[in-house]
């Protein structure tokens, strides 16, 4: 799997979830329950995965819905 997004924002996860479920893109909210460990503070940014083979398509939604800001670099890099 690939990294999509990082983000603190429960809004934002919920909305990107919501746009790869009605496509059809498998994907997995990574570190949803790292709250316990940091006291319910969101400082620790959650990630939206997507399976290898869809990570291009999924951009292309995220692109789409004008939150290509949001991206992460294609590649891997931080």
């Amino acid at each position: 799997m690939e990294e999509l997004v990082r983000t603190n924002d429960p809004v934002l996860i919920s909305f990107l979830e919501s746009i790869l479920e009605e496509a059809g893109i498998k994907h997995f909210v990574a570190d949803g329950n790292m709250s316990i460990l940091e006291g319910s503070l969101a400082m620790i940014p959650r990630r939206i995965l997507v399976d290898s083979g869809q990570i291009q398509v999924a951009r292309m939604l995220v692109r789409d819905a004008g939150l290509e800001h949001e991206l992460r670099p294609e590649g891997g890099e931080a």
